[in-house]
């Protein structure tokens, strides 16, 4: 049986679905090194919500999901960019899912960090974006997930040179009870935060970045680089007092990234683990017996699709982490806060189905190629 599939001339091309899904099992967690998914919320599809309504959240659907990226080994990085912070989940919305996640993740023993931001202001002072920062660390803390600072679109706006994000997050990491995870974020993920840590030139704003951690590096787990430039989280990734772990954010060169050299390696925080989940849990495992190429043979085909996600403008790749979980059945519909489903084309759509099926990605293919029929329909593409 085959599909017709758009292609990016309007043109309609013959897909054969493959029949097996790749084989993965759940297991245990890694031993070389610490991974989390950056996981996706549902939406409620029957809320009479706009898009610029709160967001409204299938919480069943949304917790069994992260139950299944548990299952695999993965540890969950919650109310992150992927969970669409920013983007239709407001402040409220993440605190509500940074209480219940946390709270499944203590019942079946999974591994949490969750964003913390300053996403209830659009502006303000050097004082409020502190307060709003202590209001949302707050919560973590209370919550017993470890925290992930987050890079603020209002510090990006407020701050007038790199002293201030000295003062800002020198505040934050003497207060923090525990180690977190340093984020920064790149304009590509997010426009509004061109110029972070106090210079668009990015050497400059490297070497801020680092006097942050060299002051406090104790306070700092690690950091969460989302550049999409392999070579510029590796030259960051030799400079990190020791202790101090990276953590690839990096959708487009993880593999390589996380594989290392004979001078390090970094540890990952990826969207594109959410579709990935148990096949990057499998290759992670096999990085753990010490099988470098074993692990480039299972992660390196991935790539691809991820590239395909995450491309331009790199900031709509959760609608096809979200298409992707509805396609592979942890979800009953395509469906998104903000109404963000619509944020790319059908053979956008139709490509990541075929990329993510040759992988092997869907557990049910059938479920997965009727759905995706379902779709190409709604368009007037009859099969």
């Amino acid at each position: 049986m085959t599909i017709r599939l758009p292609g990016a001339g309007g043109a309609l091309r013959a897909y054969e679905p493959r029949t097996e899904p790749l084989a993965s099992t759940p297991g245990t967690p890694f031993t070389s090194r610490t991974v989390f998914s950056a996981a996706h919320v549902v939406a409620d599809p029957f809320a009479d919500a706009s898009p610029d309504s709160p967001a409204a959240v299938d919480w069943d659907a949304t917790l069994a999901f992260r139950r299944h990226l548990w299952a695999h080994g993965l540890g969950v990085a919650e109310a992150m960019d992927t969970a669409q912070r920013g983007m239709g989940l407001d402040w409220a919305g993440a605190a509500e899912l940074i209480r219940r996640s946390a709270a499944e993740a203590r019942g079946v023993g999974g591994r949490i960090a969750c964003g913390v931001g300053t996403d209830q202001l659009t502006g303000g002072s050097l004082a409020q974006i502190r307060a709003a920062y202590e209001e949302q660390l707050a919560v973590v803390e209370e919550a017993g997930a470890q925290a992930i600072l987050m890079a603020s679109r209002a510090l990006a706006a407020t701050a007038e040179g790199p002293e201030d994000y000295l003062e800002v997050y020198g505040h934050l990491l003497r207060q923090a009870a525990d180690p977190v995870i340093l984020h920064w974020l790149g304009p590509m993920f997010d426009p509004a935060l061109e110029g972070y840590w106090g210079s668009a030139d990015l050497d400059a704003a490297t070497d801020t970045f680092l006097q942050v951690i060299a002051a406090h590096p104790d306070k700092v787990d690690g950091v969460k680089i989302s550049l999409l430039d392999a070579q510029r989280e590796i030259d960051l990734r030799r400079r990190l007092p020791q202790g101090v772990r990276c953590y690839t954010g990096d959708d487009f060169n993880y593999p390589e990234l996380i594989a290392g050299d004979e001078q390090g390696f970094s540890h990952a925080l990826l969207g594109i683990f959410d579709p990935l989940g148990p096949l990057a849990a499998e290759a992670v495992r096999v990085l753990d017996t010490g099988d470098v190429k074993g692990f480039r043979g299972l992660l390196d085909p991935t790539v691809e699709l991820s590239r395909h996600l995450f491309q331009t403008p790199t900031r709509f790749y959760k609608t096809g982490v979200v298409f992707l979980a509805w396609l592979a059945g942890h979800q009953a519909h395509f469906t998104m806060v903000g109404g963000l489903q619509s944020a790319r084309s059908l053979p956008h759509l139709a490509r990541a189905y075929e990329l993510a099926d040759g992988l092997g990605l869907f557990p049910d293919p059938k479920l997965a190629e009727e759905r995706m029929k379902n779709l190409l329909s709604l368009y007037g593409v009859n099969q």
